[in-house]
């Protein structure tokens, strides 16, 4: 087990073997019992790079121990200062120990390892690039670009790079004939037009080599990170016949790998193309394409595409993008991981959650961020009154009503679904099983999302929505929580939202005072992100000369900016109860009271019967209106603005 952070970053660190015919003089010394350096004149150099070396001897020294170190090759000498962070021996009855020693001073041992690499040949070189691919096990893309940089130091190509693009034929070449393959290409994402597009390509005009970032294998293996190798006999569907109609090309096999960069940013990928004399790559050409990677990684890791206009979410900041979710919560992050997984399947979505919390929204960025992106996205509004219209919308023979006939390919959006007549439930199963307009010959190909404020599992108990239309629209099914209970999120989307609404208004960037910011993370926004969008619209209309926004009513004034009448379509007029800071047995008991009130009323003020109606006794009622009764009255003393609501 590791037993420091230093320790766990030698571990991980790229090492290079150090060979006896290398004639690399190596010397170690240590302090003694009389605080006299010696050397340990046993001391073998095993492997060395950029963040430590490893050395055997059979001396017994401790972790932590100070040691200095001399390196001499051909003319190059190094003196370092370095610590043991690791011991170990190769077996049980090995007399020697293995120590790990992290070095003090990276950018010398850099410049001298630049020079002892020069030295290896083109067979030792390979070798070394696949063992530190191969065989350790890194936390992250960058950890070994250093290394990789002074591997490939190597070829004068590189080192000098005086002309990068013979660099990448030449390497691209090299490619082919280690792949024994037809051809390869590598590309590049361009943020401002949201296009991979070829910096090298063998075989091909490199120029033509250009498509939307979603599109093909090279744009799945782009946006999800993952690489592939797939053949036509067992993945036809995977590849895209548009390109090799357009290069009158027939491709059999691909393998595809992602390039990063030193932020760990995907940055493009490495594609191989046709297999010679087979139908699949095999899984040591799979370990090659790794190698391969982390090279072209380490040549373009500095590449760190940003743009304003970029549709790709880590090439552009969240107030950039046309759709975007805002927020740091772990919910918010759960939801971008949704997003990555679900985004690329045709399984239909059930997208769930209060009204104005953003299930459109994330509709829309599940639509355009996936395959079907390129392609339309439709809406219907199953909430709507004229019956006549939402039939026509979902299935008219005629294709420019229907927008399951005018989205071929692309995606329609059912908002709240929970609204939809039984017999329109019923119609629209049917279409989906049979992927056709009912009683037509008109086939759909549109991805379905539908939403609902309603909990449509409770619909279906209580016989309102059909059951196995529930099961059809939520084989993937996403929840979005209220925005009162992610209010970590409010700074962040208060300040998008006044990003543009002032930029819509001609008016220079407002803010919030961090005393209004406390006041707004106090309300319980029953309204979620849409109410909020509305109120900063209304802030900034209200206040078009104050550039930092410090007062404002809610509710208590003629010009209010959020929607006094909210609160009372959810929660009733009743007073403290959509007050989220009372207990919820306070607001309970008040609730309560008025049923009891109600129900006496009903009877003509006959308490007795009214008790026997709610299945409780005569002194039961008079209890719980006298407990609720104390409840008001403490409330009306902590809150007197409600005292005139009560009844």
């Amino acid at each position: 087990m590791l037993a420091s952070f230093s320790e766990f970053k030698f571990f991980q660190s790229f090492r290079i073997p150090v060979e006896k015919a290398d004639n690399l003089r190596f010397l170690v010394e240590k302090e003694n019992e009389l605080g006299k350096d010696v050397y340990i004149d046993d001391a073998r150099l095993e492997d060395i790079s950029v963040t430590g070396l490893g050395f055997s001897t059979k001396d017994r020294l401790s972790v932590g121990t100070s040691l200095t170190i001399s390196l001499q090759f051909k003319k190059h000498h190094l003196d370092l200062n370095g610590t043991i962070v690791r011991a170990f021996c190769n077996t049980i009855d090995d007399d020697e120990i293995v120590y790990g020693v992290e070095l003090e001073d990276e950018p010398k041992i850099s410049k001298f390892l630049e020079q002892f690499i020069m030295s290896f040949s083109t067979d030792r070189l390979k070798e070394c690039l696949i063992d530190s691919a191969l065989t350790e096990r890194y936390t992250k893309a960058s950890d070994g670009f250093e290394m990789f940089s002074l591997l490939l130091s190597l070829f004068k190509d590189i080192t000098h790079f005086g002309d990068k693009e013979g660099f990448l034929d030449n390497m691209l070449e090299e490619v082919v004939r280690i792949m024994n393959a037809q051809r390869s290409s590598v590309f590049l994402i361009n943020p401002e037009t949201n296009e991979l597009e070829a910096v090298g390509a063998l075989g091909l005009e490199k120029d033509c080599l250009k498509f939307d970032y979603r599109l093909g294998i090279a744009g799945s293996v782009f946006t999800t990170g993952v690489a592939l190798n797939i053949d036509t006999i067992s993945d036809k569907s995977r590849f895209n016949e548009h390109f090799d109609k357009k290069f009158n090309f027939e491709t059999k096999s691909i393998i595809c790998h992602p390039i990063h960069n030193r932020e760990d940013k995907i940055i493009g990928v490495i594609e191989v193309i046709n297999k010679r004399n087979q139908d699949r790559f095999s899984v040591e050409d799979e370990k090659t394409m790794k190698v391969l990677a982390l090279v072209f990684s380490s040549v373009f890791h500095n590449y760190n595409p940003i743009s304003e206009s970029s549709q790709i979410r880590r090439f552009s900041t969240p107030f950039d993008r046309t759709f975007a979710l805002i927020g740091k919560t772990p919910h918010m992050g759960s939801l971008r991981n949704s997003i990555i997984k679900i985004k690329d399947i045709d399984s239909n979505c059930l997208v769930e959650g209060e009204p104005g919390v953003g299930k459109k929204l994330y509709a829309k960025i599940l639509h355009h961020e996936g395959q079907r992106g390129l392609k339309p996205f439709e809406m219907i509004d199953c909430n709507m009154k004229d019956m006549d219209h939402l039939s026509r919308q979902l299935w008219s023979e005629k294709e420019k009503e229907c927008k399951f006939a005018t989205c071929k390919g692309g995606t329609v959006f059912l908002r709240e679904v929970g609204s939809l007549p039984i017999a329109f439930q019923e119609r629209l199963l049917t279409m989906l099983k049979e992927q056709r307009i009912p009683d037509s010959n008109v086939s759909i190909d549109a991805r379905l999302i539908c939403s609902s404020s309603k909990d449509l599992g409770k619909l279906v108990d209580e016989g309102l929505f059909d059951k196995d239309l529930f099961e059809e629209i939520s084989k993937a099914y996403i929840h979005i929580e209220p925005l009162r209970r992610r209010i970590d999120d409010l700074e962040m989307l208060i300040d998008f939202f006044l990003k543009i609404e002032c930029k819509k208004q001609g008016l220079l960037l407002k803010s919030i005072s961090p005393k209004m910011i406390e006041k707004l993370k106090a309300y319980d926004w029953p309204g979620n992100v849409g109410e909020l969008k509305k109120m900063i619209e209304r802030a900034v209309l209200y206040n078009p000369k104050a550039h930092i926004i410090s007062e404002f009513n809610f509710e208590d004034s003629a010009s209010p900016l959020v929607d006094k009448n909210m609160k009372q379509r959810i929660f009733g007029d009743l007073p403290f109860v959509s007050d989220f800071k009372i207990q919820l047995k306070d607001r309970l008991a008040i609730v309560e009271r008025e049923m009891i009130i109600n129900e006496i009323k009903r009877n003509n003020g006959n308490k007795s019967k009214a008790a026997k109606e709610m299945g409780i006794s005569r002194e039961a009622l008079r209890k719980k209106l006298l407990l609720s009764r104390e409840i008001l009255d403490q409330l009306e003393e902590a809150h007197p603005e409600e005292k005139k609501k009560v009844a």
